[in-house]
């Protein structure tokens, strides 16, 4: 998949992605790099990811950095916030990519801390770091966007309850980020092959992530999600904040 950014577009920026060690997250900050951006490579536990990863795009000649950080864990985000001042002096992009809620032998009420409470935690302690212009992109699925009026899988909807709520949570900061002057775009996709979500689905109810693809006719890849994750932090905010990628004619939008 080619870069939807032009090389040095970002020259200058500051960018950081969470989650991105690996699949959407990884390409997501990839793209960005060879685009001229500083990069802040975010992990939880997969720290050598990270650290391939960053030598890789370092070799390239761009600017990266890994930090680790349980989201959940607001000493641990002011640490790495922290990280981020003194490697960057501010942010221009934040990309809330990371999420989570299948992994097994989690706390009951994890989807929602993760998704919900965490994101909104999150931003909140990335403001001071961001100037008037910078952007906010949360990446999220169909399933979880039109949870309200379209059923998802079984074993997929606390998640997507919980990504829903996160979302009305950072909707709900708008009017904060426009006196800021930070923009905000959520990104929404179907199912994406090859991730750990549509892994942990297919193993939970085989055959689920095949049905959906032949209901949707395609699911795009890592890659192809990533570009237009990437796209969203520079182009035009849509008037209703959200980026539709691919088909969205099996959902059913809300109303008014």
């Amino acid at each position: 998949m080619s870069n939807p950014l032009a090389p040095g577009s970002l020259a200058g920026r500051r960018v950081l992605v969470t989650g991105s060690s690996r699949g959407v997250g990884a390409d997501t900050v990839a793209y960005f790099a060879e685009a001229g951006a500083s990069v802040v490579i975010n992990f939880r536990n997969k720290e050598a990811r990270a650290v391939k990863l960053a030598d890789k795009l370092t070799a390239g000649g761009a600017t990266a950095i890994t930090i680790g950080a349980d989201l959940t864990d607001a000493g641990s985000v002011a640490k790495m916030f922290e990280a981020v001042r003194e490697a960057f002096g501010g942010l221009d992009i934040l990309v809330l990519n990371a999420s989570g809620g299948m992994e097994s032998g989690m706390a009951a009420d994890y989807a929602l801390t993760l998704n919900r409470d965490a994101q909104v935690d999150l931003l909140t302690a990335a403001l001071p770091l961001m100037q008037p212009g910078a952007r906010v992109v949360f990446v999220t699925s169909h399933q979880a966007h039109f949870i309200r009026t379209t059923e998802t899988m079984p074993e997929y909807e606390p998640v997507a309850l919980s990504k829903r709520a996160g979302e009305d949570a950072l909707r709900a900061m708008i009017p904060q980020l426009d006196e800021a002057g930070v923009t905000f775009v959520t990104v929404s996709g179907d199912m994406i092959e090859g991730t750990i979500t549509a892994t942990l689905l297919e193993r939970a109810n085989p055959g689920a992530i095949s049905a959906r693809k032949e209901s949707a006719g395609r699911l795009y890849n890592v890659a192809e999600f990533a570009a237009e994750v990437a796209a969203a932090a520079v182009e035009p905010i849509p008037a209703d904040h959200t980026r539709y990628v691919g088909d969205v004619s099996g959902f059913t939008p809300e109303t008014a």
